[in-house]
């Protein structure tokens, strides 16, 4: 069997990756053979006759392969160009295959005839290639040297048009078209010439030169529904009217511009056509004509006038897409409308015309439609199919779909109905004509740049069938039919596919349907014939097949396909086919007769079938039966009409096999028989019970647990398993399940049977799910007179049952008041019971002397209390029994009601069953101690000393840490407490010592190495001995346990017990503690007490490696690794000559080769060059900055002071008078915030402001400026009043003076206490003089200069740069008003 039979559930998308290109076959469409035309030379040799003769009919011809076949494939291969050369979208590449989801939309097939005679006539009669293509009833064929050659629907040549003279004058043939009726043809050439010719004769009619103007190829030519009018297209970009008119049997035409070129060249015309054979429409009449330029599209009237409907702008589309144009005519608002289909580049608009008078027309945009390719053709299929081509040469069909409402609003199917490839089409590009080059080339860049991509010639479209003009050959596209979509599944055994795309045919969901005609019953009566019709050859096919396997295999092979045609079959509702001709069909082949049956079980499963015939009915239940699909039996039984089955029969098997869901159903629903299997159960139930057993076998459990549901669904009116008990049933079986249940006796009684047995039964089945069935009936029933009588008769039974009957347990007992208390308990309550019986049960279940049961009547009690029953209780004389019974549970709900706290811990207390707080949760017990008891938590602990593992969690949970570096909570006597948990730490968990020791605090240092030291927890001991400050002594601990790990380490090579990885990770551990002490107390020790510490521990390093032979080769390597570390380590500490020294003196290194003490010897030399490295750049570093301060310093020094004005601050006197001499002088005093003064008044000021008496002013070495650091408020006021005074006398202008008050600056004022911290700041801030440190600074560079003779350039040790006290000083910038 082929793989595409073996998997049936093949999708759509896959079924055509297979296909090829096939050729039409003349035979099956019968063509006649190509030999049979005339010869074309004779044909073409033929003079041309001038007779002219009126427009005559033609005979009516069928569109072409209109019978549709299966000679179509969807692949075509690489595309050329006649003019364009070789493009980026005609380039070579392989074959895409497409897998179009709803089949074959459209077949491909090609003109076997046509394509010959073709070529035939470009090879042998030097007709040139083919460049235009028009289709009507006929298809017409223009050349590159002038000719059309004529061919009917059956590919003969007709005729053929024009001759090579007058193709070597007009030149190529650029458009063509076809009248209505087939009765006309207009042809326009390259070099702009118009002929008319009749179709019916083959003679020329007119001969138009002067319609355009010259030196422009005809790029389109349309006949308009009025024969006597047409519109051609130049390359100009204009287009023009051609009207024909005919006087006195003269043939004339005169043209008429209606769109020029100067405005924008339009590159697309095309006119509303009506249908073929139609009668017009309600346009007709206004010549509607839709033009595409570059920029927008037009649609204009041309009669009665000239009249523009609609201009839409395209939007920015690439300059290189091409203009396209399509009409169509659909069914709107009741009306045949057209609708226009336009695009340039990859988004498609749709305008629907709206006619409702011929002077009335408007346009409606509908919803655009955007590609992600751009398109070079655009043809309506139908009137829902577009087809559209991209510029890579594949075809899309696309499906427009109406919105429900039938407005004109549509919505676009973005999903591509099928995608055929056509670059082996070879495309016909009219390139050429675009860029005018047989009459120069003189077009605009823009029109020739659209012309690269143009085949408007090449493609053309008649009635649902599109046409493709290639180099060798034509190409025709049909649009297949429903059945022909399905047909071709089939043929190539895609059944799968073909009944899915079937069945969307019927729900109307299919895309592109054509030839499904009628109403919505007619079409689904249609498929449904076509959908059995299928089934049918399917299933008979597969049986065929598969007849000479065994059963199971055979069975296999058929099960997909009779599960698809049970399926389909429902569906339909065609259940007849599938018990009539399907059951016949599989009738003989035990395989195929098994999946149908399999298949019928499948479908009554999913509820999709509920009758079956009984033939059908009882071999699916033996089938189940055999293969033990006991459960899939019982469940098609629930699904199932159960009445035309054979009842004892299955109840038979359904009792054999337990299936006791099914016997309900089949005595409910079958025989309207309630009480029969509930009494066969109860039956089977009381028989099971053994004696000395509470509970019954377990294959009998299941059934009783079922009665239990079935009881509780019929007393509150539903049926079991499934559904409602039918209405007029529903009173009538609860009262017959409940008499059945309180009957005094059963129908087959013997003289020892107890009163009551099937609630006993039941009871003692299960006593607490039959109470809570019993107790769904007590919902809701206060209406019910006949439901409140049985509820109280139940409950009558049941105490004289359970109570004064026996034989029920505690629990049991108590159960059963646990129920009555909740209804007593209800608001609507109406039953009675007596109070003493709640009395009794009270005291069986606290009966102080009987010790069995314990837990079980004190659980049965609170149950009971707690559903209410202690309302029919005192609650002290509850209390007294239930402390007597030791009944706790119950004493502390009662003392919770009242209130009494104190007495439930009390209680809680007393209760030997429960667990100790510590033991239940140690955390939440610390918590409570330490909240609450915190004064008696040494008692808590001595109560805990019998336990220690207790007595140590709770402890580790009273010194939890309370979180990230908080340390632990503050509790009372906290050295004790840690003192006795540090005790059973030590001994219980070493490891743990440690970090306690490192969290906790509250521990006496002494006590807590003496009790470390005793446990030998020597890790403990040395961090304690280390926070002593006896780091020495610390080391020496630490040691030990380094000497004994390397010890166990070396040991453990070839051990069992101890693996050498972990006591590796034990050494390296310990290392890292003994490196860590020595390195944190190098920095207090002096350098003998440094070499004493690490000096022994790489003596015990390298000791362990003296001892170790060769065959410790591994342990070696590893000691000498942690070697290494040790000396990283100390080499910041030890000198390193005194480390070279040391390991070259130890016999594990001095006797061996270099090789094994170079790493160490390198690693030293790598911590020496990074020290030295950091020393350098360090110097560097300070030099820089050393540098770039002395420099901010000495600029600071060389800039010039600024005085703020001419004139001293205290005088007001100009410090230059004109008329004082020369010699008479004075000295003047300036700072650096601006302010000058003459130094005689500046002395005078600071003595009258208690300055220094007598100190002169050159010998201040620090002068502050006297208005600026005034001491004094007051003084400052004052200072001002007198600076204003003086300021009067000033010797300056009236505009100085403006000027000076638009510059005036805020002075800043301080006081003492400022003024004394800027003079420290100015003391600390000095540092050795300039000089001193220039001079170092040269002298450093001189030696930098200079070769080093060491490692390091020397320096004087006297410099100031190696001064200890030496500073880098910065001067701080000065105040800045």
């Amino acid at each position: 069997m082929s793989s595409e039979e073996s998997s049936p559930h093949r999708s759509i998308d896959n079924m055509l990756v297979g296909d090829e290109i096939e050729e039409l076959d003349d035979k099956e469409f019968e063509l006649p053979p190509v030999e049979t035309p005339p010869t074309l030379e004779s044909i073409l040799n033929e003079v041309d006759e001038e007779e002219e003769e009126g427009f005559g009919g033609h005979a009516e011809f069928g569109p072409f392969l209109g019978d549709g076949s299966d000679s179509a494939s969807l692949d075509t291969a690489s595309l050329a160009s006649t003019d364009s050369g070789e493009r980026s979208h005609s380039r070579s590449r392989r074959v895409e295959k497409s897998s179009p989801p709803h089949g074959v939309v459209l077949r491909h097939a090609v003109l076997k005839g046509i394509s010959a005679q073709l070529v035939s006539a470009a090879e042998k009669a030097d007709a040139g290639n083919p460049t235009a293509m028009t289709v009507s009833e006929v298809i017409a064929v223009g050349t590159a040297h002038g000719l059309v050659l004529v061919f009917d629907p059956q590919q003969i040549l007709k005729m053929s048009l024009g001759s090579l003279s007058t193709g070597a004058q007009y030149g190529s043939v650029s458009a063509l078209s076809i009248n209505n009726n087939c009765s006309r043809l207009l042809v326009g050439h390259a070099h702009g010439q118009i002929t008319m010719w009749d179709l019916l004769n083959g003679k020329l009619l007119r001969l138009i030169i002067d319609a355009h103007p010259p030196g422009n190829a005809i790029l389109h030519i349309k006949f308009t529904d009025d024969p006597t009018i047409a519109v051609c297209n130049d390359s100009g970009g204009s287009v023009f009217e051609l009207n024909f008119r005919r006087v006195l049997g003269v043939r004339t035409c005169e043209s008429r511009c209606i769109f020029s070129g100067a405005k924008g060249e339009a590159c697309c015309i095309e006119p509303v056509r009506s249908p073929p054979h139609s009668s017009g429409h309600a346009t007709s009449p206004c010549l509607l004509l839709a033009l595409a330029s570059l920029t927008k599209v037009l649609v204009v009237t041309l009669k009665p006038a000239l009249r523009v409907l609609l201009s839409v702008s395209y939007g920015k589309p690439s300059p290189a897409s091409v203009p396209l144009l399509a009409w169509q005519m659909v069914c709107a608002r009741g009306r045949v409308e057209p609708l226009l289909a336009f695009c340039r580049g990859h988004i498609v608009h749709f305008f629907l015309a709206d006619c409702s008078s011929p002077d009335e027309i408007s346009f409606g945009k509908l919803r655009e439609l955007s590609l992600p390719y751009d398109l070079i053709g655009l043809q309506w299929v139908t009137s829902r199919v577009l087809a559209v081509l991209d510029c890579h040469e594949r075809l899309h069909v696309i499906e427009r779909v109406l919105s429900r409402d039938g407005g004109t609003e549509g919505v676009m199917c973005m999903e591509d109905l099928q995608m055929l490839d056509l670059e082996r089409v070879a495309l016909v590009y009219n390139s050429s004509h675009f860029k005018s080059l047989a009459t120069g080339g003189n077009v605009s860049q823009a029109l020739a740049l659209v012309g690269e991509r143009a085949c408007y010639q090449s493609i053309c479209n008649y009635s649902i069938q599109i046409f493709f003009l290639g180099l060798k050959a034509v190409h025709i596209l049909s649009l297949t039919t429903w059945k022909e979509r399905i047909d071709l599944l089939v043929h190539r055994e895609h059944w799968q596919c073909a009944l899915e795309l079937a069945w969307t045919f019927y729900q109307g969901t299919a895309r592109a349907v054509y030839g499904l005609s009628g109403n919505s019953e007619k079409r689904k009566a249609m498929v449904t014939d076509c959908m059995i019709e299928l089934l049918l050859q399917y299933v008979a096919d597969t049986v065929k097949k598969n007849e000479h396997l065994k059963a199971q295999p055979a069975e296999k092979a058929c099960q997909d396909v009779m599960t698809m045609a049970v399926d389909y079959l429902i569906l339909l509702g065609r259940q007849d086919v599938l018990f009539g001709t399907v059951w016949e069909l599989v009738s003989g082949n035990s395989g195929a007769r098994a999946s149908l049956l399999s298949a019928l079980g499948t479908a009554v499963l999913a509820g999709r079938m509920r009758t079956l015939p009984p033939p059908a009915a009882r071999e699916l239940l033996s089938m189940l039966r055999q293969r033990g699909m006991l459960a899939n039996l019982e469940a098609c039984l629930l699904r199932m009409d159960v009445t035309a089955l054979d009842m004892q029969q299955v109840l038979d098997i359904c009792w054999t096999h337990g299936l006791y869901d099914a016997i309900f159903y089949v005595n409910n629903t079958g025989m309207n028989d309630y009480i029969s299997p509930m009494l066969d159960i109860l039956k089977m139930l009381q028989n099971s019970f053994v004696p000395g057993q509470q509970q019954p076998p377990d294959d009998k459990v299941l059934a009783g647990n079922k009665l239990l549901v079935y009881i509780s669904c019929c007393l509150v009116g539903r049926a079991y398993p499934v559904g409602d008990i039918p209405a007029n049933l529903v009173a009538t079986v609860k009262k017959q399940v409940f008499e059945c249940l309180v009957s005094l006796h059963s129908d087959d009684t013997t003289a020892d049977e107890d009163m009551y047995p099937h609630v006993r039964t039941l009871l003692r089945f299960d006593t607490r799910e039959f109470l809570n069935v019993l107790a769904l009936t007590f919902v809701d029933v206060t209406d019910d007179r006949q439901a409140l009588e049985f509820q109280q008769r139940i409950v009558d039974v049941l105490l004289k049952v359970m109570v004064e009957g026996g034989g029920f347990s505690p629990s049991q007992v108590g159960s059963l008041f646990t129920f009555l208390a909740r209804q007593l308990a209800r608001p609507d309550n109406t039953l009675f019971v007596n109070r003493q019986l709640f009395e009794q049960v009270l005291e069986f279940l606290c009966t102080p002397g009987d010790n069995s049961r314990h837990a079980e009547r004190q659980q049965a009690l609170l149950e009971l209390l707690q559903a209410g029953g202690t309302s029919h209780f005192e609650e002290e004389y509850l209390l007294g029994l239930a402390e007597k019974a030791q009944f706790y549970h119950v004493c502390e709900f009662i003392l919770e009601r009242k209130e009494q706290y104190g007495s439930i811990v009390l209680c809680y207390l007393r209760d030997h069953a429960r667990q100790n707080l510590a033991e239940i949760n140690a955390r939440k017990t610390s918590d409570l101690v330490v909240d609450h008891f915190g004064a008696e938590i040494l008692q808590v602990l001595d109560s805990l000393q019998s336990s220690p593992q207790l007595l140590l969690h709770f402890l580790e949970s009273l010194l939890e840490p309370l979180g990230s570096g908080q340390g632990v909570r503050n509790i009372g006597e906290g050295p004790v407490v840690a003192k006795t948990y540090l005790e059973l730490l030590s001994n219980e968990r070493p490891t743990a010592v440690l970090p306690f020791l490192k969290s906790c605090d509250m521990y006496y240092l002494e006590e807590a190495i003496q009790i470390v030291e005793c446990c030998s927890v020597l890790d403990a001991v040395s961090y304690l001995l280390e926070k002593k400050g006896d780091a020495k002594g610390a080391f020496t601990v630490i040691l030990k346990v380094l000497k004994r790990d390397l010890k166990t380490y070396v040991n453990a090579q070839g051990s069992v017990e101890d693996s050498p990885g972990q006591s590796l990770i034990n050494v390296e551990s310990t290392l890292k503690d003994v490196v860590g002490l020595c390195q944190r107390n190098s920095g207090k020790l002096e350098e003998r007490e440094r070499e004493g510490m690490w000096f022994p521990l790489l003596e015990v390093m390298l000791a362990q490696q003296r001892k170790l032979g060769p065959e410790y080769s591994a342990q070696v390597e590893e000691l000498k690794r942690l070697t290494r570390e040790v000396i990283n380590s100390m080499a910041g500490f030890i000198a390193i000559p005194s480390i070279l020294l040391r390991l070259l003196q130890d016999p594990a290194y001095s006797t061996s080769k270099f090789g094994e003490v170079k790493d160490l010897m390198l690693t030293m030399l790598e911590t020496f060059n990074y020290e030295k490295t950091l020393l350098s750049t360090t110097t560097d570093l300070i030099r820089h900055d050393l540098h770039w301060a002395l420099s901010q310093l000495r600029g600071t020094a060389a800039r010039g002071l600024h005085p703020r004005g001419e004139a001293c601050c205290l005088c007001g006197q100009a410090f230059r008078h004109r008329h004082r001499p020369t010699g008479d002088r004075k000295l003047i005093v300036f700072g650096r915030c601006g302010h000058g003064y003459h130094a005689d008044c500046l002395a005078g000021a600071m003595r009258a402001g208690s300055c220094t008496p007598g100190a002169h002013l050159t010998s201040i070495p620090s002068m502050n400026c006297y208005l600026c650091h005034a001491s004094q408020a007051g003084s400052q006021r004052k200072s001002d009043t007198h600076l204003s005074q003086h300021s009067k006398l000033d010797v300056g202008t009236k505009d100085k003076r403006q000027e000076k008050q638009r510059k005036k600056v805020v002075e800043v004022t301080m006081d003492q206490q400022q003024v004394q911290a800027l003079e420290a700041l100015h003391n600390v801030s000095s540092g050795p003089s300039r000089i001193a440190v220039l001079a170092e600074l040269a002298r450093s560079r001189e030696q930098d200069s200079t070769p080093a003779r060491g490692a390091h350039g020397t320096s004087d040790p006297n410099s100031v740069l190696f001064n200890k006290s030496f500073q880098l000083r910065l001067v701080p910038p000065p105040l800045r008003d």
